[in-house]
């Protein structure tokens, strides 16, 4: 794997960053405070995202014939890692970006692809995803929302719980069990206009702000069979790609490279920069950002090669959820003080999307299973 920036790759990263300095407010740190799914960054991703759209730096890599440039799967990334450090302006939507957008062109019907990417790729649509339930979590085998076919509608009840972007989503990628068994062969996906009758939307109080996470029930929800994505039967597949795109989306080990480095700037301010212990601790975070990054940039290899991405994207996932905690455990030990007040809003946000890093695109624990099977050989437990 080369990892060698070109020219190119320096010249479009440099692009960016004098876009983020040019479009983000002075008061940018106040909007983003909460991280993405907050009301008011969301808000803001609709201003911002257009503006983002229309300077061709939205959705670069996707093709030409759906609002992209046909650029390569490295600058995505360079995208997303700048972004993410400048704490990802576009909220919710760099999920239409990763893998809503690509899910639908590659799985989506003509009427779909026309109807939803569009919007996606002119940087006005917000969507959330229906996965995780409150029997089942991130085991997406065991979710129990049914859909049952009637006519030309499935009509849908259950929930789901830990749902981001929510409160403000227009349409949400639902998974709901189609079929008679209880396996992924049962498992479907729908695309849901949140305004349907039948769907209620709570928000549930959390440590990392308001407006992030919800629960979503669904009673008696009538969804179009044209709003089904694939056939019933075919959704396991589907869920595979999107979350192999997903896991390996949200660079945030560049958010956390970045805070590392103002929290060792801070302590030699302080005059603790010459502390042995502080130092090793330091350098112990610091390849954990590069370990994380290193195993993402082989996600991205394989993604860029064209070749199928398995149980490399939940090595990934694990190893920028262990980065993540290593540079906010780092802080808290040696800048206790800095979490407190508002004198450095950088380290406060890193800690607080620190917190939902390991359940994010998947819980940890999901992943070192799939780790332990697909990449270990291990057999599965019971």
């Amino acid at each position: 794997m080369d990892i060698d920036w070109t020219s190119e790759d320096h010249a479009f990263r440099a692009r960016v960053r004098a876009f983020l300095k040019a479009e983000l407010p002075s008061n940018w740190d106040e909007i983003s405070r909460h991280g993405p799914g907050s009301r008011e960054q969301t808000e803001f991703s609709l201003e911002f995202c257009p503006k983002l759209a229309e300077a061709g730096l939205l959705v670069p890599h996707w093709p030409l014939e759906w609002g992209g440039g046909d650029r390569p799967a490295w600058e995505h990334f360079i995208l997303g890692e700048e972004m993410w450090a400048a704490g990802e302006p576009r909220g919710g939507q760099y999920m239409n970006v990763n893998w809503i957008g690509p899910t639908l062109m590659r799985f989506g019907s003509e009427e779909q692809k026309a109807l939803f990417v569009p919007q996606m790729a002119a940087g006005r649509a917000i969507w959330c995803q229906g996965f995780s339930e409150p029997d089942a979590g991130s085991d997406l085998a065991r979710l129990r929302t049914r859909a049952v076919r009637d006519g030309d509608h499935y009509v849908i009840n259950g929930s789901k719980i830990w749902t981001s972007y929510a409160g403000m989503a227009k349409h949400c990628f639902l998974l709901a069990r189609a079929g008679t068994g209880d396996d992924k062969a049962g498992i479907a996906i729908f695309l849901t206009d949140m305004s349907t009758k039948g769907i209620e939307v709570r928000s549930i109080p959390s440590l990392i702000g308001h407006g992030d996470i919800h629960e979503v029930f669904f009673t008696d929800v009538r969804v179009p069979v044209s709003m089904r994505l694939g056939d019933e039967g075919e959704a396991w597949s589907i869920i595979n790609y999107s979350l192999a795109n997903e896991r390996v989306g949200i660079p945030r080990y560049e958010f956390a490279s970045r805070v590392l480095d103002q929290m060792v700037d801070e302590l030699r301010r302080r005059g603790m920069a010459e502390d042995p212990v502080m130092q090793v601790r330091a350098g112990s975070a610091a390849a954990a950002c590069e370990a994380a990054r290193l195993l993402v940039y082989r996600t991205v290899d394989k993604r860029a090669r064209g070749e199928a991405i398995g149980a490399e994207a939940s090595l990934a996932r694990v190893a920028v959820a262990e980065a993540d905690h290593i540079v906010t455990d780092f802080g808290m030990e040696f800048l206790p003080d800095a979490f407190c007040g508002t004198d450095h809003t950088a380290f406060v946000a890193h800690h607080e999307r620190a917190i939902v890093t390991g359940i994010a695109a998947g819980a940890t624990e999901i992943h070192l299973g799939l780790i332990a099977r697909r990449w270990l050989g291990l057999p599965k437990g019971d």
